[in-house]
């Protein structure tokens, strides 16, 4: 079974083919380029490098958020596209969980992904029995609030751009407990989300391309002043 898959949630463009055994091929950019301008060209691209059409992916997999707004709604879209089009299966991954996924290990694993005004788009995992397990829900939260959370763990590993971002007051609040990731796990992998697929695939867990939709998490900062302009 061959899977593509997907994230753009971040400004971080990533995407991955891989099967049941290995990794074939991976293709990551971080440019100021909108997703829309580069993600079909490197799917493209990569596939073309493996001798493959889209035709021949078995399971499509994605990265359904939380994150940008506008880059869910591409990558979604267009793993959608591809999923009807040629009539497969696809799975939607939270990319908090593909975060956690680059952290094999046996600690409090905390991604964070940067949701401005000094709030993160977060959740808690951990590993057992080889499989990425949820402690905390997804949520948004204001730094200062997570950080009381987490203040009750006795060792935790912080990853994600939010993690980069308030380093400074992470390590002032959690002192000798916590411990960041290295800068290739900052970002979640398309790797880390085909890998989810495929297991959340076998386990039964398939999406309907037609009702799947990115997990924003908070409203988008358009709908927030249209509330904001009509008075609610």
């Amino acid at each position: 079974m061959k899977i593509l898959a997907l994230d753009t949630s971040t400004m971080m463009a990533t995407c991955a083919v891989l099967d049941e055994n290995r990794i074939l091929g991976e293709y990551s950019l971080n440019q100021e380029e909108t997703h829309s301008e580069k993600l079909v060209p490197m799917v493209k691209e990569l596939l073309d490098s493996l001798g493959l059409n889209v035709s021949d992916i078995d399971l499509y997999g994605v990265a359904l958020g939380p994150g940008s707004f506008t880059g869910l709604r591409i990558g979604v879209a267009t793993i959608k596209a591809f999923a009807h089009l040629f009539n497969k299966p696809v799975v939607g991954v939270s990319t908090l969980e593909g975060l956690a996924f680059n952290l094999p290990y046996n600690e409090i694993i905390v991604p964070m992904i940067d949701a401005r005004r000094d709030r993160v788009y977060t959740g808690i995992y951990t590993w057992e029995e080889s499989n990425i397990k949820t402690v905390m829900e997804p949520d948004v939260l204001d730094i200062n609030d997570l950080l009381d959370v987490l203040g009750k763990y006795d060792r935790l590993i912080v990853n994600g751009d939010g993690g980069l971002l308030h380093r400074d007051i992470i390590k002032e609040k959690l002192g000798k407990k916590v411990q960041f990731s290295t800068n290739g796990q900052n970002f979640c992998r398309a790797t880390s989300i085909g890998e989810l697929a495929l297991k959340k695939y076998n386990e039964g867990k398939i999406d309907d391309f037609y009702t799947l939709v990115p997990e924003y998490l908070r409203e988008s900062q358009a709908q927030r002043e249209l509330k904001e302009r009509e008075g609610r």
